[in-house]
């Protein structure tokens, strides 16, 4: 099977390698569609994210698509969970599997990702689509699980007010779901135009100066300094502050005073927890668009473009398509190599 693997600071390779062999608790999935998610950009641009540093070459890719191929879920559509909690410590049992910290993700570390051909994955994580569904959409499913999870966070009530700052795809998605939570307004921050224009469409309304917003819960979602102030600038005393984007360097910094003097309360994502049945109920239900913030795809063989063409913040959303997606209602394997 074709991999695409990170050697190093921006060095993407595809290479071949044999496909991995299903234990009695996992299906081989082989892998439609890989969504490039900001993660995995400061492992591109960085060699890590955080505190974890590349360690040897890595398939990263953890918004993920596929078809199971053998056992008794053969051709069967499914949206990869990309999270794997030991589902027996303390956090686990209290409802908290992003908090696992025993927890393997797909991309992170030295667990590989969906940037390959196939993988073998647990069957109880893999979430069946529905016809309605394409296999982007089924992608897409991850970052929408990452926003709910921020949007649980944020303790939102109906009739709030509510600020985005970041207009990238989870923030996009934010924009929706808080409209749907029955926000009173949503403003909606971001410095590239095309972004703004987006979340305008999505029934934002775009600001530039957020210090006179006073809004109920803000949603920082770019991992910069300038959107946590802004955020913090936009929240009205008492309010909630949620920080959803990842920082370079690992480090985020804001004027303490501003939030001091607010009373702010600032809550902190962690990817998400068991959330993939609602979001695949809402895509499903048409209450929530997931297809329009695709806006580029690119085979396997051209993930280093497709790479270049995240950082460059082109467009929304950059999915990388490893094998033929499937068309719903048709044969899913008809036409495809088996894993060699």
């Amino acid at each position: 099977m074709r991999v695409a693997r990170l050697y190093g600071v921006e060095d993407i390779r595809v290479v071949d390698e044999p496909a991995p062999e299903p234990t009695a608790v996992e299906s081989l999935v082989r892998v439609t569609a890989v969504g490039l998610c900001g993660s995995d950009l400061h492992w591109y641009t960085e060699g890590g994210i955080g505190d974890a540093r590349l360690k040897q070459p890595l398939a990263v890719g953890h918004e993920m698509a596929g078809v199971i191929e053998g056992g008794p879920r053969h051709g069967e559509r499914v949206a990869i969970d990309p999270a794997i909690p030991c589902e027996h410590c303390e956090l686990c049992r209290r409802g908290h599997p992003n908090l696992c910290p025993a927890i393997r993700f797909a991309g992170h570390g030295t667990l590989d990702g969906g940037l390959r051909e196939y993988l073998a994955w647990p069957t109880a994580r893999l979430h069946p689509l529905p016809d309605s569904l394409s296999d982007a959409d089924g992608a897409m499913l991850e970052p929408l699980g990452v926003a709910l999870h921020a949007l649980d966070l944020g303790h939102l009530r109906l009739g709030m007010t509510v600020g985005v700052f970041g207009c990238g795809p989870i923030g996009l998605l934010l924009v929706q779901l808080v409209q749907l939570m029955g926000a009173r307004a949503v403003y909606a921050a971001d410095p590239l135009p095309h972004r703004r224009q987006s979340a305008e469409a999505y029934g934002a309304s775009i600001v530039d100066d957020p210090a006179g917003l006073d809004v109920d819960v803000a949603f920082e979602v770019a991992g910069t300094d300038p959107a946590v102030d802004a955020a913090m600038l936009a929240a009205g005393p008492g309010a909630r502050v949620v920080l959803v984007g990842i920082p370079d360097g690992d480090t985020t910094t804001f004027p303490a005073s501003v939030a001091r003097r607010k009373g702010l309360t600032i809550a902190m994502v962690r990817r998400m927890k068991d959330v993939y049945p609602r979001a695949i109920d809402l895509v499903r239900r048409g209450l929530v668009d997931v297809s329009t913030v695709v806006t580029a795809r690119y085979p396997l063989d051209a993930a280093a473009d497709a790479f270049e063409a995240a950082v460059a913040r082109r467009g929304l959303k950059v999915v990388v398509e490893p094998t033929t997606p499937v068309v719903p209602g048709a044969d899913p394997v008809a036409g495809e190599a088996s894993p060699a």
